[in-house]
């Protein structure tokens, strides 16, 4: 998938002039967290979201620092303090430059700027002018969409069977003397872990294949040094209740 595809649009601006209080109306009116700042031609100029408005003298959150450390970092960066907690206007306190995607960048990419770059959404462009904006909630709307059920013909047991098995195989963590039951997509895993946190990938593994409905732990757990084993949670939950 691409941005094209699960991009916001059209994209809600403001401009350099926009004061502040005007932005943050917006932002609560819109239900947004962010919102691109664009000049009179519509040229990406700026970015501005929720965390720019954390520091402000309205609400007395300035930024306070000790007299060391205001000598550390001298009077400029105080003088940029100052400026984003008492400015009026959206150009004073607006992020310039912002990192930006095409129409055509994979998600995966767009997750790798979001994370390197600490931010929660990305303007898409095309040229200088701003065509969307991908957010972390599109990300979230992306992912329920494709999680779907969608029909598959081959999804009888003897196919699910064989795509788990496959699916688990690949894996270093694979549990050793790997069984695998499947009846009407109801998948039940036996076999040997050496560490439980493969308990859990296992089990992940076979719910994200097509078809199965349910998956029923059966994974014994055995200590290399002693051979000491322990059945799965579940298994010791049916026998306590029997």
């Amino acid at each position: 998938m691409r941005a094209h595809q699960i991009m916001t649009r059209p994209v809600i601006s403001v401009t350099p002039e926009t004061t502040i209080v005007d932005a943050a109306n917006t932002m609560l009116q819109k239900h947004v967290s962010g919102l691109p700042v664009v000049d009179a031609a519509g040229k990406l100029v700026g970015i501005i979201s929720e965390g720019d408005f954390i520091r402000r003298s309205e609400i007395g959150t300035q930024r306070k620092r000790g007299r060391f450390l205001k000598f550390i970092l001298g009077p400029g960066q105080e003088a940029i303090d100052f400026v984003r907690e008492h400015g009026r206007k959206i150009a004073e306190i607006m992020t310039p430059e912002p990192v930006t995607i095409s129409e055509d960048t994979p998600l995966e990419e767009i997750v790798q700027l979001m994370e390197k770059n600490n931010v929660k959404r990305l303007p898409v462009t095309r040229g200088n002018k701003i065509v969307g904006i991908v957010s972390r909630s599109n990300l979230l709307q992306a992912v329920a969409s494709v999680a779907r059920e969608i029909p598959d013909p081959t999804a009888d047991d003897d196919h699910i069977r064989n795509r788990v098995i496959d699916s688990l195989a690949r894996n270093d963590w694979c549990p050793f003397g790997l069984s695998v039951i499947v009846r009407d997509g109801i998948v039940h895993l036996s076999g040997v872990i050496t560490e439980e946190r493969s308990r859990q990938a296992a089990i992940v593994a076979a719910e994200n294949v097509t078809g199965v409905n349910k998956v029923h732990d059966h994974l014994c757990w055995v200590d290399t040094m002693s051979g000491m084993y322990l059945n799965s949670p579940e298994d010791e939950g049916l026998a306590k209740a029997s």
